[in-house]
């Protein structure tokens, strides 16, 4: 079943798999305002959806014309959606100041409260806060009930898996209750009836699914995202205040937002195409310059964004790791092309020397050890070596010897990439690359490399001392799995394996 479940997160991106949940709440809130078990007319539900989305994507259109910057239309219209989410439908024409003013605010602060054009807060909380104090009035977070929890908690659990934010949404929802056990305690209110109304009758699941994990101001490595989940849980308790202020989970998310920004890389880089060289014939390496010095660790990911694309179902954005090292002048970015092509790809197939692309959103936990004493096993299948050869370059830049044993699995010998790095590695730092080739029916008859994907057997065979390294495992999520069964039969603990993670491949 989880297989299934992980085959169509890997069809669909996060912000459009984040975009059709949105949506299906929506249709489910009117469904039950149609039977009457949620008090909200579905004609309310659709004008004020209606509205949100028309002030938005003006505002956004305006907004994008002036500062001259790639916009995605889909996180427009997400932002949106969650403001018909938490907002009470339209009652009358009354409404309408703050329905237009907290959708301008919302999407004004992505380009407004933004340094080095990133922005800074979750738009649609800063909007929530900013028309709380101006005009008194907030939200309501209506779709925070018991008759919305089994859709809630179903669509977000799909997207907690398809992030991969597991621990930071468990901290987040652990701390909150812990938080509230601690004030019922020392309030002497009824912890039942607190818990009750904090997982019933709040926003607890959606705002942890949808808000908290929002990516763009979302810490970028998992200690990190540990620590901003469990602060805001801990702000997010109905019963904490200071003085006579108490938080809001909007006002909870924003102080989270700032300790992102401080800890997070606050960059977001206009890259343009040097060059496109092809690897193999279905890999292409896209080399982009940049003007400015760009920090990252050798195995991160970017978020990168084409502009001006008719993206299909799976959106105009993508994440693919760094390929190239920190001690390079660009940025290198390995890419594999299927057949038919996502609009994303044909786009960025299409792009010439100088076009534009975006990149944002550092992050990412696979980097080399502190311990540089310590042994490591890379093993790579297809374009899940990007982030080796970004790393062994930078070894080699460096001239840092590290004991590391490197197996690349691809199908057929035409594979291969970035074979002159690899051979720097072997000869100036002493590396081991084991080159394997699952296609038997393909191999050259002078092929000295293994057949076959790595097993048991020949993990023995080429790494003897394998109980003493630590496992470093990238590529597709069947391959990553499939091996990870590998080396729990060999008894390896799960804490000596690291594996690659960005959302999705789609």
């Amino acid at each position: 079943m989880l297989t299934l479940i992980d085959n169509f997160l890997n069809t669909i991106t996060m912000y459009r798999l984040m975009l059709y949940y949105l949506i299906a709440l929506l249709i489910i809130a009117g469904l039950l305002g149609w039977f009457g078990i949620l008090p909200y007319n579905p004609l309310a539900i659709a004008i004020s959806v209606l509205l949100f989305t028309g002030i938005c994507w003006v505002t956004n259109t305006i907004f994008a014309r002036t500062f001259k910057t790639p916009t995605n239309y889909e996180s427009v219209y997400i932002s949106a959606l969650i403001l018909a989410l938490v907002i009470t439908p339209i009652r009358s024409i009354h409404d309408l100041p703050f329905f237009f003013w907290v959708a301008v605010l919302s999407i004004a602060s992505k380009y407004i409260l933004a340094i080095f054009n990133k922005h800074i807060f979750n738009p649609v909380a800063f909007g929530l806060v900013i028309t709380s104090i101006g005009i008194s009035q907030s939200a309501t977070w209506w779709v925070g009930t018991a008759a919305m929890l089994p859709f809630v908690l179903i669509g977000g659990m799909l997207i907690v898996r398809k992030l991969q934010r597991y621990d930071m949404v468990f901290s987040f929802i652990i701390t909150a209750l812990l938080t509230c056990f601690v004030f019922s305690l020392t309030g002497g209110t009824n912890l039942m009836t607190v818990l009750r109304q904090l997982t019933l009758s709040s926003p607890l699941f959606f705002f942890s699914f949808v808000m908290l994990t929002e990516p763009l101001t979302t810490p970028p490595t998992n200690r990190l995202q540990i620590y901003y989940g469990t602060l805001i849980g801990f702000l997010f308790a109905p019963q904490f205040h200071l003085f006579n202020i108490y938080t809001t989970p909007e006002s909870a998310l924003i102080w989270g937002n700032v300790f992102s920004y401080l800890v997070s890389p606050k960059r977001k880089l206009i890259l343009k195409l040097k060059e496109k060289i092809q690897l193999a014939p279905d890999i292409v390496d896209f080399v982009f310059q940049t003007n400015k010095r760009f920090n990252f660790l050798p195995g991160q990911y970017l978020e990168w964004t084409l502009a001006g694309t008719n993206p299909d179902t799976r959106g105009n954005r993508r994440y693919f790791t760094i390929a190239s090292s920190p001690t390079e002048s660009t940025i290198r970015m390995g890419v594999r092309f299927y057949n038919p092509a996502s609009s994303f790809k044909k786009a960025l197939l299409s792009l010439n020397e100088n076009s534009q692309i975006v990149a944002s959103q550092l992050a990412g936990d696979f980097v080399l050890p502190k311990d540089k004493s310590q042994k490591l096993v890379f093993i790579a299948g297809g374009i899940g070596i990007t982030p080796f050869r970004s790393m062994l370059k930078y070894l080699i830049d460096k001239n840092e010897k590290r004991d590391i044993v490197l197996f690349f699995v691809n199908k057929n010998a035409g594979d291969i990439v970035y074979k002159d790095v690899f051979r720097q590695a072997g000869e100036k730092l002493g590396i081991k690359v084991v080159y394997a080739l699952t296609d038997l029916a393909s191999v050259p008859l002078n092929w000295k490399g293994e057949k076959g994907r790595v097993s048991r057997e020949m993990l023995k065979r080429e790494v003897p001392d394998f109980r003493e390294r630590l496992f470093y495992v990238s590529g597709p999520r069947s391959m990553v799995t499939g091996f990870e069964k590998v080396l729990r039969d060999l008894e390896i603990e799960k804490k000596r394996i690291v594996t690659d993670f960005f959302p999705g491949f789609a």
